[in-house]
């Protein structure tokens, strides 16, 4: 079976970029999320990314108006039930995943592909949730979506083949490079980067030196395109969190704790770029 029509659920700047990409192939796509607001800025946001390229000369006028006449919105996620695959990108809750994969398994036509771009929750949580375990896979994008190359593929126990060959090569038709991962809490990507992200606030905690000090060491001395706190900030410390607390209770290890600083922070609303304000003022 071919990929043709795609749900994605989660209108925010991994969903909008989800949907972005895969329209951009010629995919239809409908972005689906709890708010017409919310499928709105999305949609602001495709163009903003769409018009910055056509501004380089990397796509024409006419490329862009083809990706967005195929991008739908909705705020029923009934509409998606017969989509060949639907891509979760929301809140980073396994509880309120488990809720939605639950009920997309009983909404979605049998043959749907149902994937998660969860950073951390074990995928076999979510596809027992479903009901449908051999067709619940992950999908892991890396932010920002249009421009980073990797995609996690990751493989639950139930997840059939068919499921995680379909879901490897649309990765490839997005021009991704797809890596299969085995379904673990935080996977690849957040098991190793979310703890250096959160030593480097244990630093500024205990004034081993300020954030802007422990950025240029890491990009001067280790070569990071990035410091640590920018990163952070750029994430969203609310998804830090979140995805700290996921690899300290899943895992059971106390050098995953999350840092009582990113705790503090989080709790007081500054959550990085998005709230104006982290370990930097935006």
């Amino acid at each position: 079976m071919e990929i043709k029509k795609i749900g994605v659920i989660g209108a925010g700047q991994m969903g909008a970029g989800i949907a972005q990409v895969c329209a951009a192939i010629g995919k239809v796509v409908t972005l689906c999320d709890i708010k017409e607001e919310f499928v709105d800025n999305g949609i602001v946001t495709i163009k903003k990314n769409l018009e910055r390229s056509v501004s380089k000369e990397r796509i024409s006028q006419h490329v862009m108006d083809e990706t967005l006449s195929r991008i739908s919105t909705s705020l029923l996620t009934t509409d998606l039930k017969n989509s060949d695959i639907v891509i979760e990108a929301i809140i980073e809750d396994v509880d309120i995943k488990k809720a939605l994969f639950s009920d997309l398994g009983n909404i979605c036509d049998p043959t749907t592909i149902l994937a998660s771009n969860t950073s951390s929750i074990p995928i076999g949580i979510l596809a027992e949730a479903s009901g449908r375990p051999s067709k619940v896979v992950g999908m892991h994008f890396m932010n920002p979506v249009p421009v980073m190359k990797l995609v996690e593929v990751i493989r639950a126990t139930g997840t059939s083949d068919d499921t995680f060959d379909m879901t490897f090569k649309l990765a490839e038709d997005l021009h991704k490079v797809p890596v299969l991962v085995n379904d673990f809490p935080g996977f690849v990507s957040n098991r190793i980067l979310l703890p250096m992200l959160n030593e480097a606030m244990f630093c500024v905690m205990e004034g081993v030196a300020e954030p802007e000090a422990i950025d240029t060491v890491m990009k001067l001395g280790m070569s990071h395109p990035m410091g640590p706190l920018t990163l952070a900030d750029f994430i969203g410390l609310d998804t830090c969190l979140a995805i700290m607390e996921v690899l300290h209770k899943d895992l059971n290890d106390d050098k995953y704790r999350p840092c009582p600083l990113l705790e503090e922070m989080v709790k007081g609303g500054k959550l990085g770029k998005k709230s104006g304000e982290g370990f930097y003022k935006y």
